[in-house]
Order: C-alpha cells, then structure tokens, then sequence
C-alpha cells in the first residue's frame, strides 16, 4: 500500500521545471521584412576604422545572423569556399535592399567577414545546445532533429551536421579551444557590446572631438566591470602601454608588434589589430598596409615602372633643353619681327596671352598675369624668370605647362583652369590688341568706389562720346564688330556696338583696368567678387571662347532679371560656382569640392535644381541636379557622355550619397547605390567655340520654363538641332545690355 501511494503520489506530483528550458522565438526580424516590402531602407555609420556603429549596428548584425541560417547550409566547414560564393552574393543583395550601404570592395568584405563570424557561432550554438551535456562534453547518443530551426535545416544536413561533429579531430580541437577560452587572464565584460561600439560609446559620453582612441584604451574599458573598478593586472597592462606609446613611434608599432600586444607578450597575428574588434586592421589603423616582401613580379613591375620614369625624364630633360634653345631664338628673331615681347610688365592683373615654344612657337592660352611684389605660389617662392599667371581660356588642348604642378600633379595646361600657374616671362605677352593711345585720366578708378555724382558725370560724358561713335559706325561698315551691315529689319547688336565704345573711351581700354562685380551669397551660397577684364568682355564682342568671368556675370544677370523678388524661382533655381569645383580642383582638392557641393545641397528645404556650368579644362557643359530626386540631367552641346569625364561624375555621386547620409534620408532599394544621370537631347553646336554661349542659353531656358524636371528630348518650346546665330547673338545683347544698365565700365 505504502509503495502504492508513493507511485500515485510521484504520479500526481507537478512535473519538476528545474531543466525546462526558457523558449524563445526564431529570430527572422520580421520588422525588417515588413519595412523592406514597403521599400524603407536603413542609415547604418561606419567609424574612422571603417567599423559599424550607430542605432541601426545591432539591428543588421541581427539581421546578417538571419540571413547566414537561410543561405548557408551548417555543413560548410570553411567560410572560403568557392562554392558559398552564389549564397554570399544572395546575402549581400539582401543587404543592400534594406540598408544603405555603399556598393564597394571594402564595404562588402567587411559585411561577409561578420557574416562568416554568425555561421560559426550559429554551428557552434546548435553543437553546445544539441550535442553536449551539461558538462560540456559530447553525448554518446543520437541527439534529436531540432524541429524548432526546421525552416533552416533540413533532416539530411542535420545528420552530416552530427557526423562532422562526432569526429575524433574536431573533439580534439574542440576540447583544446575550450580549455583555452574556460580561463581567460583578461576577461572580456561588455558581452555582445563590441569595442567598436563601445568605443562610440565613450567618445559620445565624454564629448571628444577624436575619432578613435587606442587600442590600449579600449582593451582596458572592455575590461571594467559594472561596477566600475578596473583589476591590478589590467591596470598595470595598461600603464605598461602608456609608458611604450611614449618610446615606440607608430612606424615601429606598425612594422613589428604593436604597443598592446608588446605589454601582453603575445603574437601579432596577421589582417587583425588587438584591442580594436573586428574589421580593423593594419591597413585602415595605420593607413597603410604592413611592409611585406615583395614577389617576383612586384619586383619586375616595380622595375618597369623605374624604366619608364627615367624614360619621361630623358624626355622631359630634352623638351626643357629645346625650351630653352627656342627661348634664346625667339628673343633673337622677336626684334626682327617687331613683335611686342615686354620685359617690365604693368604692376597689378593684366590680361595676357601665353605662348610656349616647344615644339613650335604657339599661342596656347589667354589668362591674367599677377605682377605683385612678394607673390607666392601655392605658398612657394615662384621660379626665377617666372610669373603667377590665372588661367581662363585655353586653345591647345595638348599643351603641357612650362613647369608640372608638383601639388595637384598637374602637367597639361587643360587641367589648370581657373588655378595659377608659374609662366616664363618670355612667353607672357600683354593683351596686343590693347589700344596704344593715351591712357583715360579716369585709369585706375574702381567705378564702384566712385561717387554716384561723379558717375553720373562720367556716364553722361560717355553717353556723347557713344552717340557720336555709334553715328560714325554706322557710316563705315567696316567698324561694325559684325561681318556686313544689317538689312532694313535685320538684327542690329545695339548694346554690343554701346558696350565696345564705352570700352574704347573708359579706361578698360588700357592693360591691367578691371571691374568687380559684387556676387551675393544667394547667388553661390557665399559672398564672392567677380574679375572683369577687358580681355573678357573682347571675347564677347569677337565671339571667342568665354571664361568664368563671363559665365558668372551672366548668371548674376539671370539672377538680377528673373529670380529676385520672385520666391517661386529663387526657390526652385540655384547655382554652383565654377570657381570652386572645376577641373583643375577636382584633381587636387577634391574634398573642398564636395564639401562645397553638400553645403549647396543642404541649404535646401525643397526639391531645387542646382545650375552648374561645368569647365572640362577647354569646354563648357551644364549640369542640372536634383539632390533631394537624386537626378542628374547632362546638357552637353557637343554631344559626349558624362562617362567621358569620369572625376565630375565621380565627385556629384559621391556628394549626392554623403547629402543623403547627412539628411539621413530613407530611399528606396531600387535607389540605394544608383544615382540617376540623364543626357538631354539639347542643341548642338557646330564649332569649338560656342560652347560658352550654349551653357549660357540653356541656364535661361531652363530657368525661363521654371521646370525641376528636364524632358530628355529637351524643352519643346526651344527644341531645335543646333541655336542659330541670331540665338546666341541675343544671349550676348542681354550681358552686354546688362554690363550697360549696371554701369560697370564707366
């Protein structure tokens, strides 16, 4: 009875819950499914050490764990193998789909390297939980199939799964690792924290204006229990590494050990950095990679590359040589041939043109020549028998500079536009169309200091003298800057025929006379002044290739005209100086450039369309941008890709993808790494020298239309095939209309 009772009591007893482990859910982080569908993407950060940070880390670390058990199967025992390639881009494109990521080498690695991290820990999480008591050690029977992962695991990979596992060499190993992890000396205390989070932790909570902190730093923060306390051991490692980051310098910490793995007598183990957690490494700490030897065919390509610098230099030795023995002739024959080579140039900017004379004597470039005591070049002392020299036109695409920038690594004369340059002082030549006669008693005055008195009398004055001019011209044919007199009800240029005398009698017509023209901070989102010389507004008259001065002057005209006191076009409409981002400072300073783009894009609040007449170094381009769309449009008049000028497309998508992490803006997956460039079919033209002109009639079509979007076969109201003369010949009516009305030449 007794031995009956006990067995209905055991019989009855509530089941003992002591080993009744706490159910979870599968993690498959349906949130980011649902957002994914709806085509909601996620900002994600990366540190100095190109680490992930931020409030969204943990999120795609979690979501990198879901993806590894969908795509990879338990039984792949090595991360490389070739055969996971297809599942690892599978993986990556997911990524892709709901982070914002950019698309490139490093990126990925770093991203599949994690990846590779959650398959181990996911093989070794299923080997602790299934195939281990709780002593830690291998069960002799057959575990069951977990049902719970069925989604992930199929029957057939569970049992190889088991079998890989039940091998004698994988205990052995299993067995040695575990022995070393059971005990560490300098145990690991912020869990699932990370040092690279842990170090954005820090920085935020103490305010630092750097970076990243040291290694040694982190390895003693990683260790500091919630309590706060920091053990004698960690505390003397750490001391240790203060006292050696004094004696070692970081090339030393580089090439050998570095000052953590120095104070702990431990290995440097290769592609890792200790104490700064996964995805740092020598590479991205030191920024650049550890010396190693080089191969056999390093060493072969090292020596050709050697070959072939002595090879430019024997060529370049013998074009300075040639140079110099064409210089000597020229000053010779300029004698004879009475040609106007001026040894004392004005004090001041002049306008000149610059020759070179190798292979042959040649008109290269027009520019202005800065002759001012104590002027220094890019923060050097010029060249003997050189000048500062600012490029504006060029005409010989091919040409080199006489001396290399050493600083942007610049050697063609095409590159350095709107940048200065040293120039022999025998092939600088002041402007030889500049009139002989008597100067103005006016030269000198900068109109806009004068008084509005004195310029009224100075205009009233120029207003005879242009009556009476205009009366003779129209006498003679020959003066008109046009090829024959107009036609009863032909165009006449008025204001350019105005303008060039107002010139001729103010003191413009002199060598060096400029005027400045005020450019509000509206305009190019800061306050600047634009130079005007007489050589600019000569280009105008004899339809020649335009500089940045013009181009800027016509946009103020745009601005003055049509967007000033109307809040719809100002709003809508705005501009990028050609001054800040052209060729020449693409190539060497090309973070000012996009951090001068951002800042023009993050001034808006709305959609706006951003006019950018670009300069390739001898052509004009125009560049509409849409920044909140991601649009580019590309209105190009002599018909080329966008692809042929591979740094301006490189710096507005990389400007575009930084304003957008700036903004921290949601785009949708079919726009995360692609930026949209349209070629619009605009007019073309059918020489090499209006292209200036065209950039400045699409600026006012577009604006006139007041259209954020372009249509790709251009605005019907002006499609044509190519402008006309006539077309272009009003666009210079307006700017020189404009230079009238605003008085700045008298």
């Amino acid at each position: 009875m007794a031995s009956d009772q006990e067995n209905s009591q055991d019989a009855n007893a509530p089941d003992d819950t002591s080993e009744k482990e706490i159910t979870r859910g599968i993690t498959i982080m349906k949130s980011i499914i649902r957002d994914r569908d709806k085509a909601v993407t996620y900002n994600v950060n990366w540190n100095a050490d190109n680490q992930l940070i931020g409030s969204n880390a943990a999120k795609l670390a979690s979501y990198i764990g879901t993806l590894v058990r969908m795509h990879i199967p338990i039984t792949a025992t090595r991360w490389s193998n070739k055969e996971l390639g297809s599942a690892k881009d599978k993986i990556w494109t997911e990524i892709l789909r709901s982070f914002n990521i950019e698309d490139t080498t490093i990126r990925k690695k770093y991203i599949l390297q994690l990846a590779g991290k959650r398959h181990r820990g996911w093989r070794t999480f299923l080997t602790n939980k299934y195939l281990k008591d709780k002593e830690n050690f291998f069960v002799e029977y057959d575990p069951e199939y977990p049902v719970k992962y069925a989604i992930f695991i199929t029957e057939e990979e569970w049992v190889a799964f088991v079998a890989q596992r039940r091998d004698e060499n994988f205990k052995k190993v299993s067995a040695t690792n575990r022995e070393r992890a059971s005990n560490p000396t300098y145990a690991y205390k912020k869990g699932r924290l990370g040092y690279a989070r842990l170090e954005e932790k820090i920085l935020d909570e103490t305010k630092s204006d750097a970076t990243s902190l040291p290694p040694h730093v982190l390895w003693k923060e990683a260790r500091v229990g919630k309590d706060g306390t920091v053990r004698d051991d960690v505390q003397h490692i750490y001391d240790e590494c203060e006292t050696l980051s004094q004696s070692i310098s970081t090339a030393e910490d580089q090439e050998n050990r570095s000052v953590l793995s120095r104070a702990l007598n431990v290995p440097e183990y290769p592609g890792r950095v200790r104490g700064k957690g996964h995805g740092c490494t020598p590479t991205s700490l030191y920024k650049n990679p550890r010396r190693r030897n080089p191969s056999n065919q390093e060493v072969m390509e090292t020596l050709q590359a050697l070959q072939a610098q002595v090879l430019q230099l024997q060529k370049d030795n013998e074009r300075y040589r040639c140079m110099e023995k064409c210089s000597s002739q020229l000053k010779e024959t300029s004698e004879k041939a009475s040609i106007n080579c001026q040894n004392k140039f004005p004090e001041g900017i002049s306008s000149c043109q610059l020759y070179l004379s190798s292979p042959t004597y040649r008109l290269v470039g027009k520019g202005k020549v800065h002759n001012t005591s104590g002027d220094l070049l890019h923060h050097r002392p010029l060249p003997d028998g050189h000048l500062k020299v600012s490029v504006d036109v060029v005409l010989d695409k091919d040409a080199l500079l006489p001396i290399p920038d050493i600083v942007s690594e610049t050697t063609f004369l095409r590159d350095a536009i709107g940048s200065f340059v040293a120039w022999p002082l025998d092939l600088i030549f002041i402007d030889d169309e500049t009139p002989t006669k008597p100067a103005s008693k006016y030269k000198g005055i900068l109109r806009h200091n004068e008084s509005v008195a004195s310029q009224k009398e100075v205009f009233a004055q120029g207003s005879q003298q242009l009556s009476q001019k205009i009366g003779s011209r129209q006498k003679n044919k020959r003066d008109l800057p046009v090829t024959s007199l107009p036609k009863k009800g032909a165009f006449v240029p008025r204001y350019q025929i105005s303008l060039e005398t107002l010139v001729d009698s103010s003191d413009m017509a002199t060598a060096g006379a400029i005027r400045l023209l005020d450019m509000e901070e509206d305009i190019f989102g800061y306050s600047c002044t634009e130079t005007i010389g007489k050589e600019d507004l000569e280009h105008i008259f004899r339809h020649q290739e335009l500089g940045v001065g013009v181009i800027h002057t016509y946009i103020r005209f745009l601005y003055d005209n049509f967007m000033r006191g109307n809040d719809q076009l100002s709003n809508r409409f705005r501009f990028v100086s050609s001054s800040l981002v052209n060729k020449a400072l693409i190539c060497r300073e090309p973070d000012s450039c996009r951090e001068y783009l951002v800042k023009r894009f993050m001034a808006s609040s709305t959609n706006n369309l951003y006019l950018w007449p670009y300069n390739s170094g001898c052509h004009w381009l125009l560049l509409a941008i849409d920044p909140l769309k991601e649009v580019v449009y590309f209105l190009n008049s002599i018909d080329g890709e966008w692809t042929n000028y591979p740094d301006m497309k490189q710096l507005v998508d990389t400007s575009i993808k930084v304003f957008r992490s700036q903004r921290q803006a949601r785009v949708p997956r079919t726009k995360s790494s692609n930026i949209t460039w349209i070629k619009v079919q605009c007019p073309l033209q059918r020489n090499g020298i209006d292209c200036g002109y065209f950039v400045m009639r699409f600026m006012r079509e577009i604006i006139n239309m007041n259209q954020i979007e372009i249509p790709i076969t251009y605005f019907d109201e002006y499609k044509c095939a190519h402008y006309t003369r006539l077309q272009l010949e009003q666009i210079k009516e307006e700017l020189c209309q404009y230079f009238i009305e605003k008085r700045l030449i008298i």
